[in-house]
């Protein structure tokens, strides 16, 4: 498989290039070069899988040529062999067609654990092949962060720096990275918003002398590995509810769009998904265009769910790039006119292709906290603030028809969000036994300001590769 930048100036590249590259050189994403074809006969054939199985299965046409079969079995078996849930992504039922999949049973109880462990072990079967030490930098606006920092700790050949927004991230997700004792990773508190620490990771990328100075590599979802990764719990989800004989919907908590990006990659691969819905707390961006065909950012609001406080989605060009016939020229026009501007327009017709499949929906934090308490009042369940605005954009916006299984995605712990749980339910959610004494263990980060050259400075005092 080889695979071309969303801009379409960058080179072709092969997988574990695309891997250790994370963002293209000429600013765009990495997408495949074609798409595998899954037939309704090969869907069926995975039916009965384990995830792990699955997962081979579903990500193995993308690392063709790069990875052998046992090599990707090898660093999946590894990926999930902690994950405290034995389905691994476990679903619970709501309503008659109504689902939550459980995706926070991994070590840092995120969603993010499902991709990010796996490219952890990618990046091992890499490196060794090839020699190489990378330094690997990423922004976090919460989850990614620890998922990174679990799956990168005590590795070899990878220094790992986590830019975190100040003061916008909940105490159990500061505290898990804060509280990594592995010399190699370095917690990163900078004074901005996430968009800020996105910015920064950019460019840090877009210095091409300076990208190799470290050899520079990417864990956040503008890594292609990371989307791919996430392809997976799709399939799983519409497996165990009887696709391909039914078409699946579901609703994804999202705030830098790769979540969602990975169920319209689902589709693309041949997976029946009729709707894709698109959930956001006040920092409204992609459902304001959903609405109305204009991208345009405002400013961050902090939430109860700072996971989607984000008014830059990086993987919604991915979609774009698809929805305009691969045109990297128009592509790289849009993405220099936000940049310029804050704002672009897409065309009515394309703004109607999209919503043939996509749909969006918003709630503030007093609505998240309603409906919180509502799904706690009715089922029983504890869900944290993302995940609730999941199950409200699938009550809101998403059934198109009934019989049509709808899937919300939660995508994190309640425990990780507690104080804001507790307010909304009166149930104050545990951590599980393995981070039960979080919140005594010592701390260890630095902090930097909002300036680029700074953020150089300190990246390269925590590199191997350089002097190396």
């Amino acid at each position: 498989m080889r695979y071309v930048s969303t801009r379409g100036r960058a080179p072709e590249l092969s997988f574990d290039d695309v891997l250790l590259a994370g963002l293209a050189t000429d600013g765009g994403l990495y997408m495949p070069q074609h798409w595998p074809n899954f037939t309704h006969n090969d869907i069926r054939a995975l039916r009965g899988l384990t995830y792990q199985d699955l997962a081979v299965q579903v990500m193995g046409p993308f690392v063709a040529g790069s990875l052998t079969d046992d090599e990707l079995t090898e660093v999946v078996e590894t990926a999930y062999a902690d994950f405290s849930h034995p389905a691994i992504a476990p679903l619970t039922q709501l309503g008659t067609d109504d689902w939550i999949m459980e995706l926070f049973h991994g070590p840092t109880l995120a969603f993010k654990d499902y991709a990010l462990k796996v490219v952890g072990g990618l990046f091992d079967v890499v490196l060794k092949r090839s020699g190489k030490r990378i330094t690997v930098v990423g922004a976090t606006s919460g989850d990614t962060g620890s998922a990174a920092i679990e799956a990168c700790r005590d590795r070899d050949a990878v220094d790992i720096v986590i830019l975190m927004p100040k003061g916008r991230v909940s105490e159990v997700q500061r505290r898990q990275m804060t509280t990594v004792a592995s010399t190699n990773v370095h917690a990163v508190e900078v004074d901005g918003t996430f968009d800020d620490c996105q910015d920064l990771v950019k460019a840090l990328f877009n210095d091409a002398a300076f990208r190799a100075e470290v050899n520079l590599s990417a864990v956040n979802s503008i890594n292609w590995a990371r989307i791919m990764a996430q392809i997976v719990y799709y399939f799983w989800a519409a497996l165990r509810l009887g696709s391909p004989d039914r078409p699946m919907s579901f609703a994804v908590p999202t705030g830098n769009f790769g979540n969602v990006m990975a169920g319209y990659c689902a589709k693309k691969m041949g997976l029946p998904i009729d709707r894709l819905v698109v959930g956001s707390n006040s920092n409204d961006i992609l459902t304001r265009f959903l609405e109305s065909g204009t991208m345009e950012k405002k400013g961050v609001t902090q939430t109860h769910s700072p996971s989607m406080d984000i008014q830059i989605s990086s993987n919604f060009e991915r979609l774009l790039f698809e929805k305009l016939g691969r045109d990297g020229a128009e592509v790289e026009r849009l993405m220099n006119r936000f940049a310029q501007s804050g704002s672009y327009d897409v065309p009515s017709d394309l703004l109607n292709e999209i919503l043939g499949l996509f749909r969006g929906f918003s709630l503030d934090d007093a609505g998240t906290e309603q409906m919180m308490a509502e799904i706690y009042r009715t089922t029983g369940l504890v869900l944290d603030p993302h995940s609730a605005i999941g199950v409200a954009a699938a009550e809101e916006a998403g059934h198109r028809d009934q019989g049509t299984p709808m899937v919300s995605l939660a995508t994190a712990h309640p425990a990780k969000f507690g104080a804001v749980v507790e307010k909304a339910t009166g149930v104050t959610p545990a951590l599980p036994p393995h981070l039960a004494d979080l919140m005594t263990r010592p701390e260890r980060s630095v902090s930097v300001a909002n300036d680029l050259e700074a953020v150089k400075a300190l990246v390269r005092e925590r590199s191997r590769v350089v002097g190396a």
